[in-house]
């Protein structure tokens, strides 16, 4: 108790940021005895998890003391003012090294904050961590040449995904309600759908980045739709240093609830004719999100996917060469500590000529234009964000084929090649208790609209289950 104000009956370290800064405001508990709740619930998780990376308390206990005088005198800085965070590894942080999940790379501390990490400081979060991530980003899995295996805390034998995988992981086993990974073919939405969590996909430029590249987003991570929108009112604000990012937009990021999807056209996209095939389980849940918006009084026809077999291909193809342009310049003995998944299947780039590149850089466009078309059918796509429930921690994907390392992002990579938002909510869980999500899809730029049909989701789907509990 604070000033003779009730403390909440859940622990400090389950509550949102939504409820984190109410609770501030109220001076029902402190930005420093939040920050404690945390670190203790992370010391009997990560052991397990092993999600985190640079992480530092002492830190994070000054910027919250600093925080906790402030919220005593009633002047915050910002909405974030107080709430622990964690920001993915890839997104530099002013004096922390970014070893981009590689024992290849050079550890170097960053000179600055990157923009997504830069607007989480001004806006007052106490970053007390980075998190993991899989070599280059270039795998949905919690393997990593440089970082110990995370694991997914729904089924430690199981894969949070990637390549924002110590994101997903921490989010679940509550380590504070803020996250943020970035996704270039689903890898915030991946892990988000495996470990039961909202996040949101931005259209490129939304949220400014640096380095910044061709379908490369930075997105919220959180368990509730509300706080993806109050992380997206913070970075979603301008940096100089992103040449392809948006206008400033004035979006009243957390006005959610003034939405009915009544006389909506939705699009269910499920079986896409490529990649893994699609589990029952997943079918199901996506089947019964698409029938809730129905009965809401959407109008839902099946759709085609936007993207083929060929396009997969060809991103692979240009993905490969892209990366061993970069694995080339190293020096034999540093290409030897890279995973030798990433290297093989990088490797692979070395064999094609300019024309396979260029062939397969132009399924993007492609991509594009057949997104394009369906847009102007439907105003949002609801889909799976993964073809299977999950799969097992030490595999480097799905497949674990080095040749075949992209069957499963069908449904994630075209909205990255077309810059349409996507949004992952957790929709059900299997059989076993895993939890399944659902994707959902909307114009470009249309990003609060597709949070605010995330927000319908979640009460039309009903209360989330019990997060998961640390091993005894």
């Amino acid at each position: 108790m604070a000033d003779g104000v009730a403390r909440p009956a859940t622990a400090l370290h389950d509550l949102s940021a939504v409820e984190l800064i109410a609770g501030f405001r109220a001076k029902a508990f402190s930005p420093s005895e939040a920050l404690e709740d945390v670190l203790s619930h992370i010391a009997v998780w990560e052991p397990h998890a092993k999600a985190l990376y640079a992480f530092d308390p002492d830190s994070a206990r000054a910027v919250a003391k600093e925080s906790t005088e402030r919220w005593q005198k009633g002047t915050p800085i910002g909405v974030l003012d107080g709430v622990p965070t964690t920001v993915k590894e890839n997104i530099a942080t002013k004096g922390v090294p970014v070893p981009l999940g590689t024992a290849a790379t050079t550890l170097v501390p960053a000179p600055v904050d990157a923009p997504p990490a830069a607007r989480l400081r001004e806006a007052g979060a106490v970053i007390f961590s980075k998190t993991t991530m899989p070599d280059y980003g270039m795998l949905s899995s919690g393997a990593s040449s440089f970082h110990p295996l995370t694991r997914n805390p729904w089924d430690l034998t199981q894969n949070p995904g990637g390549s924002s995988a110590g994101a997903g992981a921490a989010a679940a086993a509550g380590y504070g309600p803020l996250h943020i990974g970035t996704d270039i073919g689903g890898s915030v939405r991946l892990p988000a759908a495996w470990c039961g969590l909202a996040t949101l996909k931005p259209s490129l430029g939304r949220v400014p980045i640096d380095p910044p590249y061709v379908g490369r987003c930075a997105g919220p991570m959180t368990r509730t739709v509300d706080d993806t929108a109050l992380m997206m009112s913070v970075l979603s604000l301008p940096d100089s240093r992103d040449g392809m990012s948006l206008p400033p937009d004035n979006i009243d990021w957390m006005a959610l609830t003034d939405f009915s999807p009544k006389g909506l056209r939705i699009g269910l996209m499920l079986d896409i004719g490529f990649g893994l095939p699609l589990e029952k389980e997943v079918r199901d849940v996506a089947i019964a999100a698409a029938h809730a918006f129905e009965a809401a009084g959407a109008v839902v026809t099946e759709v085609p996917s936007v993207m083929t077999g060929e396009h997969l291909i060809g991103l692979d193809a240009f993905w490969r060469a892209r990366s061993w342009d970069d694995i080339s310049k190293l020096p034999a003995d540093t290409q030897k500590k890279i995973l030798p998944f990433i290297f093989d299947w990088a490797e692979g780039g070395s064999k094609l000529s300019g024309t396979d590149v260029v062939r397969g850089f132009n399924a993007t466009m492609a991509i594009r234009a057949e997104a394009a078309k369906l847009f102007a059918k439907v105003d949002y796509v609801i889909s799976p964000v993964a073809p299977i429930v999950s799969y097992s921690a030490e595999l480097a994907s799905p497949t674990d084929d080095a040749q075949r390392p992209l069957e499963h992002i069908g449904y994630t990579v075209p909205w990255n090649m077309a810059e349409n938002p996507a949004a992952s909510v957790n929709g059900g869980f299997s059989a076993k208790g895993f939890p399944i999500g659902v994707q959902i899809v909307g114009r470009r730029f249309d990003d609060h609209g597709v949070l605010k049909m995330a927000k319908a989701f979640e009460g039309l789907r009903g209360p989330q289950r019990p997060w998961p509990l640390p091993p005894k």
